[in-house]
């Protein structure tokens, strides 16, 4: 069983609700929550504690860029052999501009790292609503992360607060590009009960990278379906059918 199979099981039984979508909606509050492992999602020969806080709290608010939300707070655990690296930790994290609001701080043999970001949004897509005509948009280069992990370094997570505000009003479905371009849109895809096709000469790729790249995941950037692309780069369309075209366009998966 891997991620998306258990997500699909526990819905089924009942044991979790209102997960279709990049965060979740509570009231009033937009919420999400992402935890970091050393030697899974990073290791420090690629990236030193403080990109480590960074990086931890953009690939929160890039789950509420997706949401349309504007960012108003992050409660953060940190769990480590020892706290040698946590200042420069949290200073990362002051980076990104969003207040810590509380968190937990306990000893563990390696690394963890979870954050939950809480925002709000005046209209939050979803990935349930694309229609047959919308187009899809990116909101900037892909395949960025996985040229650089094979330069051996980690890239550093945009944050898309306005682009995602913007996007909110007028599309149909968006999320953030975290597993892949094709895994991303295949959530879109099942949701929404249509077919993502994707012009692979239109995506816009990142410096060194190639259409290999696309499957990596980690670019952090949004991909929405909307019937007006604003000024962003269009890379393909919703059309009657299901899943994802062309196939083979693959994603990071936990539990192969």
């Amino acid at each position: 069983m891997n991620e998306f199979e258990l997500l699909a099981e526990l819905e089924r039984r009942g044991l979790i609700v209102g997960v279709e979508h990049d965060a979740a909606e509570i009231d009033g509050l937009v919420v999400t929550q992402d935890t970091l492992v050393e030697g899974v999602h990073f290791r420090f020969d690629l990236l030193d504690w403080r990109e480590l806080g960074f990086r931890a709290a953009a690939v929160n608010i890039s789950d509420l860029s997706a949401s349309g939300a504007e960012p108003v707070a992050l409660l953060v655990t940190l769990a480590a052999p020892s706290l040698e690296g946590a200042i420069a930790f949290y200073e990362g994290i002051a980076e990104a501009g969003v207040p810590v609001r509380g968190g937990d701080t306990t000893k563990a043999d390696s690394v963890v790292v979870t954050v939950t970001a809480l925002g709000r949004a005046e209209r939050n897509p979803g990935r349930a609503g694309a229609r047959p005509g919308d187009l899809l948009v990116v909101t900037g280069p892909l395949g960025g992360a996985g040229a650089a992990f094979r330069e051996g370094r980690l890239s550093r997570p945009p944050i898309r607060t306005p682009e995602g505000r913007a996007l909110a009003a007028v599309a149909h479905a968006m999320l953030d590009i975290s597993d892949g371009l094709g895994a991303d849109a295949g959530h879109i895809a099942r949701r929404s009960g249509c077919s993502l096709v994707i012009d692979l000469d239109r995506v816009p790729l990142a410096a060194g990278a190639t259409l290999d790249d696309l499957s990596f995941g980690e670019d952090y950037e949004l991909l929405a379906a909307t019937p007006d692309p604003l000024d962003f780069p269009v890379i393909g369309r919703c059309e009657e059918g299901s899943g994802v075209e062309p196939a083979g366009l693959g994603g990071w998966e936990h539990f192969r």
